[in-house]
């Protein structure tokens, strides 16, 4: 368990400030990656899968997701960089939070359906989201430059919101990893498994 933690660690350091950069620069750039990301996860999904109401299932789940992401970030919204990032952070956060509470604090389990999620992993990532909103929304200069108009209970509802859809999306895939018995959906990312492991 330490190795494959590590190795998360690491990758994640490496691809964060990457997917950063693409994001932030977007155009054709931009364009590129989320296309190269869809492909990859459509064929992770496709490997995994048998029956076929469940490739369609995923499919749209997947058109959905990625035409969102790729919508918002072509808007003509001066601030939609910023969204963006507000959202991937506060998944990124989940993400830490469950997978390290789960791990360490243990727990009785919360479901069925992914076997590895704990009561304290839920708890862990709702903590660590709303540890980063009280810091990312203190930060005064950073929203008084970009002019957001985001209250703290607007920003606690989203908090939660993002939280929570993140940790569904996160059981709706280990769902079917369950299903079809597979521990990742690919090897891709080292420590996390595949892609589609971390845009769940």
């Amino acid at each position: 368990m330490r190795n494959e933690f590590v190795q998360r660690i690491i990758s994640s350091i490496l691809i964060a400030p990457l997917s950063f950069f693409v994001i932030l620069k977007g155009s054709i750039l931009f364009n590129f990656f989320i296309i190269s990301c869809f492909i990859i996860s459509f064929y992770e999904w496709n490997l995994m899968v048998q029956k076929i109401n469940h490739k369609i299932l995923g499919v749209i789940f997947l058109i959905f997701s990625f035409f969102a992401f790729y919508d918002l970030r072509n808007s003509e919204n001066d601030e939609s960089v910023i969204y963006i990032f507000y959202v991937i952070i506060i998944c990124i956060f989940t993400d830490i939070g469950g997978y390290t509470f789960g791990k360490f604090l243990k727990g009785p389990k919360i479901t069925k359906l992914s076997p590895n999620k704990t009561y304290s992993g839920v708890l862990g990532s709702y903590f660590l989201a709303f540890l980063f909103s009280l810091i990312f929304f203190e930060v005064d200069y950073f929203f008084n430059k970009i002019n957001l108009e985001i209250t703290i209970d607007i920003n606690y509802f989203f908090i939660f919101f993002i939280s929570s859809v993140s940790q569904l999306g996160d059981l709706f895939i280990s769902y079917f990893k369950r299903t079809y018995k597979i521990k990742d959906t690919g090897i891709i990312l080292p420590g996390h498994g595949g892609l589609l492991d971390r845009i769940d």
